[in-house]
């Protein structure tokens, strides 16, 4: 089944201007997945006072961004790029004010999938993954290590890749790499290339065309310099090297390599583009030490018909099909190189069987190929989003029903740090104007049923809730139980449990460091068995786990709920959702669907202070004796 047209953001850590292959690869898929009906938004840096003015000024200006976008391709530009004193090819300059302009793009344009490329920080990608509202998509491109992310910040690279809902690797090799720096599932989705009708001609008589495009760190160029000063005059060659940083002045070569040897570079009087190179190249040399390999490059010469010789990194083995349909060389051995070049000079029977057996591996670096896996992953991810349809029925009958304000989560003194009687709980409940509370104590479901047997009494509805610590993977609240679930099971047999009483499984406070909570990658354990989150809980002391939740809710299309984890009664009211009265967990999760959550300004300090003071801090002779007090009042009518 064609997978329904989706609205995606690509977003590329480099300039838009700066010929980056990665670049490329984005707009050329972008251009496919348009071509199958899809709107994407290219967000990207720029060097362009003018192009990012004019982004900006349509993102604040609440314009659709696809409207001047006929082909359903939009380039955005978020923030100008200052050049870093020392330029580097590989590594993309920090732009100006990125984050502000990438939290509006993302928290306003109506997207389904952001799909971040190499979002490491402080980047363009990183700063998306960050404020992303939409199922979010990784794709790690360089099989490089990155020492301060994977050994100087790890713990907060790894926290931030949790936001991601599907990650890709362009290589084996670098999927290997982050595996063992940030444990998860990588899918390797092989870069596209363009195969010219050239590939398949039969090679051209003459002299051994070899050429070299310069896309890795400088030091390989000079590794092959040096492997063809090795060379003997006699043989048969000519040199071709597309590089805009020019010849290297370390590696000078003698008056008779000078004539073989030609410097191109992407614009001026020589100009010539990377294509053009390698389809007239019958050999291109890769001779990376490994800090910055270029394996798509590779792929691109191997799609041109050329054949690869490359040093013996293991990317390069891998796309070289362990030497299948290239060769390789010691690693920064121009001797080794140099060896190589003469045997494809002097053995051409050797040449056209390399060449021949990278017609197979051209048949599969088709754009089509990649697009066809890129849909399928993103049909998986939008898959697991929850219907936001619901029960038409249902919330059609809902319709007419008098609205109530409720609260999902608070705690009585069955729980073991709260010191609330559930006669004061109720009492407050009904004096704040609560239609409905859902009682929901740490590992335990005796108060909730004391509250509910004692409802009728102070007018208030209940709903019978528990909050169960699981084994290593935080607390889960389960609301309209039946009976006690026990503590110290998995997440998942936890969820399990609830939906066997017929409950309904309502996540709190995610994302909040304070608390024992699952982390993002187990919550996408279990994000279909989600009936709701609490996307605003008061208690949290850093408003931005508020807002992850929210996030998180948003994307996935979970229904939001708040509480106020109320510990002390005082706390009750500071948040409450307003909603169509129901009648069992059916009606309950559409009119929340229907609801509105409210919140008011209340102090973090003052309740922590009055729980400590009404537990910790008060003997337990103490505390028996103000509860009986508490309690008299209460029943007062």
């Amino acid at each position: 089944m064609p997978l329904s047209p989706l609205s995606i953001a690509q977003v590329t850590p480099h300039a838009w201007e700066s010929g980056h292959e990665l670049n490329g690869l984005i707009a050329r898929t972008s251009a496919e997945l348009a071509a199958r009906g899809h709107r994407v938004l290219i967000v990207a840096p720029s060097t362009s006072q003018r192009l990012v003015r004019d982004s900006r000024a349509a993102i604040r200006g609440g314009a659709d961004l696809w409207a001047d976008a006929p082909e359903g391709v939009r380039m955005v530009a978020v923030g100008e790029v200052v050049p870093a004193p020392i330029a580097s090819q590989r590594r993309s300059p920090l732009p100006i004010d990125v984050t502000r302009t990438i939290e509006e793009l993302l928290t306003t344009a109506p997207l389904d999938l952001c799909h971040v490329h190499e979002p490491f920080a402080p980047s363009a990608s990183s700063a998306a993954l960050r404020h992303s509202r939409a199922l979010n998509v990784g794709t790690f491109h360089e099989p490089a290590e990155r020492i301060v992310a994977t050994q100087v910040a790890r713990k907060l690279v790894d926290l931030v890749f949790g936001r991601l809902d599907a990650r890709l690797a362009s290589f084996q090799a670098t999927a290997d790499l982050l595996a063992r720096h940030f444990p998860a599932a990588y899918q390797v989705l092989t870069p596209g290339a363009d195969v010219p009708a050239s590939a398949a001609a039969p090679r051209a008589e003459g002299p051994l065309r070899i050429a070299f495009v310069d896309e890795e760190e400088r030091a390989s160029l000079r590794v092959f310099l040096r492997a063809l000063r090795r060379l003997d005059p006699a043989l048969a060659f000519e040199v071709t090297v597309l590089s805009d940083r020019g010849a290297s002045s370390s590696t000078p070569l003698r008056a008779d390599l000078r004539e073989r040897v030609r410097f191109l570079g992407t614009d001026g009087r020589d100009a010539s583009t990377e294509a053009e190179v390698l389809a007239a190249a019958d050999v291109c040399v890769f001779a990376s030490d490994g800090s910055a390999p270029a394996p798509a490059a590779v792929l691109r010469a191997v799609a041109a018909g050329a054949v690869p010789l490359c040093s013996s990194l293991a990317v390069y083995e891998e796309v070289t099909g362990e030497g299948e349909h290239g060769l390789l060389f010691a690693t920064s051995e121009p001797l080794t190189c140099a060896a190589q070049l003469t045997r494809l000079v002097r053995e051409p029977e050797l040449l056209d069987r390399l060449r021949g057996a990278g017609d197979a591996v051209r048949a599969t670096l088709g754009w089509d190929r990649m697009t066809d896996e890129l849909e399928a992953v993103y049909a998986r991810t939008v898959a697991r989003r929850h219907d936001p349809t619901g029960n038409p029925a249902v919330r059609a009958r809902l319709e007419g029903r008098r609205r109530i304000d409720v609260d999902l989560h608070m705690h009585t003194d069955h729980s073991g740090d709260c010191a609330t009687p559930v006669e004061v709980l109720l009492a407050t409940a009904r004096d704040q104007g609560l239609g409905a509370i859902a009682v929901t104590d740490h590992n335990e479901v005796s108060g909730a049923f004391d509250a509910q047997a004692k409802a009728a009494e102070y007018g208030v509805k209940i709903i019978i809730g528990e909050e169960v610590k699981t084994a290593s993977q935080g607390e889960v609240i389960g609301l309209f139980l039946t009976e006690k679930i026990p503590r110290g099971m998995t997440l998942q047999e936890t969820v399990a449990e609830i939906k066997r009483q017929g409950g309904l499984v309502y996540v709190p406070h995610p994302f909040d460091r304070m608390h024992a909570v699952p982390d993002y990658e187990h919550l996408l354990d279990i994000v279909e068995d989600i009936d709701a989150i609490e996307i605003y809980n008061p208690r949290v002391a850093i408003g931005s786990f508020n807002e992850e939740a929210e996030r998180f809710a948003a994307k996935y299309r979970i229904t939001a709920g708040a509480g106020s984890d109320s510990h002390v009664a005082q706390g009750l009211g500071s948040v409450r959702i307003h909603m169509p009265d129901f009648e069992g967990p059916e009606e309950f999760i559409e009119a929340l669907a229907m609801a509105e959550i409210r919140t008011k300004p209340s102090s973090l300090l003052y309740v922590q202070a009055l729980k400590f003071l009404e537990t910790k801090a008060t003997p337990a002779g103490a505390r028996r004796a103000r509860k009986a007090r508490r309690v008299a009042r209460a029943k007062k009518p």
